[in-house]
């Protein structure tokens, strides 16, 4: 793995992958509550639970919060030690305040089977101002709560989510996924005008990009669907580019000196910049002199093909990914990128 790979992850990626994969699987109706709808101890139980969970990561305590976790999340528990370490300057002194809380009723659930949670009140053209929607693969059967809680400090708003699963009496935690609602100080809105005044330029890759980023920062769950984020969907998916990746399906870039199958591009925040990721395939990436120079090559013929990109990102990160699942990722400034 090369030296900034662990830092960027596919912009669906949950740190919970052991609980939750996001397959497309045949559809099965459960059923959820929210918080106004459960009584208030099952309502207190799952809040007060979310909260002292929040506050072990705030604390750093990864020690505890492992131990609090299911155990197939438990054995695989490095994903939410990163991503509680990487956002712990945010974190510090934060302050929370619970914004939601679901109870997702999954009992009748089985595996290889698409749980799908409506929640709140949905009206004739769908979603409301006042309901929410799920979308989980390969759920085990049982209780699950989603917590919301908006970490406030200095750094600005944090987006604090949790997955639990009823063990008993306790509420263990299945999921934890944290992120700024910010990228260098712009919000969603920002984002979302930035992208209408790309596809007024004509820019529609630079467009499909900003609405990327405007949708996963009104949002704190990818697998979470709600008024706001489907007429974001709605907008925006009449722009989506053909040469893009999309669906399971890569698409052919050229070099001069090579062709290369990408399988993902899409835009993230690292650090306070938006950059670019761009995915494809390698044969082998264990030399890692030769993997920097294809990525560098993928990022020239990138810049090449789409040069309105140069106006809308501040860097390119390209990430070779070899049959075994191992990548090597290389950053380049945009400007650095001739």
């Amino acid at each position: 793995m090369g030296p900034v790979s662990r830092c960027f992850k596919d912009q669906l990626c949950c740190m919970a992958i052991a609980l939750l994969a996001l397959l497309p699987l045949q559809a099965g109706a459960q059923t959820c509550q929210t918080a106004n709808d459960m009584d208030a101890a099952l309502r207190s139980a799952i809040t007060n639970a979310g909260q002292r969970y929040f506050d072990m990561a705030v604390k750093g305590d990864t020690v505890s919060l492992r131990q609090s976790a299911i155990p197939s999340l438990s054995a695989d528990f490095a994903g939410i030690q990163n991503t509680i370490k990487d956002h712990q300057p945010e974190l510090a002194g934060a302050q929370p305040n619970v914004k939601a809380a679901f109870l997702l009723n999954a009992e009748d659930a089985t595996l290889n089977q698409r749980a799908e949670f409506y929640c709140g009140v949905f009206g004739k053209n769908g979603q409301t101002a006042n309901s929410s929607a799920f979308y989980l693969d390969n759920l085990p059967a049982g209780k699950y709560a989603v917590v919301l809680i908006d970490a406030n400090s200095p750094k600005g708003r944090t987006m604090f989510s949790e997955v639990l699963q009823q063990n008993g009496n306790d509420w263990k935690l299945g999921g934890l996924y944290i992120k700024s609602a910010q990228v260098a100080g712009h919000d969603s809105d920002w984002f979302l005008a930035q992208a209408r005044q790309f596809k007024a330029k004509g820019q529609m890759h630079n467009a499909w990009f900003y609405y990327l980023e405007a949708r996963s920062l009104i949002s704190p769950l990818s697998f979470m669907s709600t008024l706001a984020t489907d007429k974001l969907y709605d907008e925006s998916q009449p722009l989506q580019p053909s040469d893009l990746p999309a669906s399971g399906k890569s698409v052919s870039l050229a070099s001069p000196t090579s062709t290369y199958k990408l399988t993902a591009v899409f835009p993230e925040a690292v650090g306070n910049d938006l950059d670019l990721i761009v995915r494809y395939e390698s044969a082998n990436v264990s030399n890692t002199n030769v993997a920097y120079q294809e990525n560098v090559n993928v990022m020239k013929a990138l810049v090449t093909r789409f040069p309105e990109v140069r106006d809308a990102f501040a860097a390119v990160v390209a990430r070779a990914v070899d049959t075994s699942g191992r990548d090597y990722g290389t950053l380049l400034a945009m400007k650095d990128i001739k």
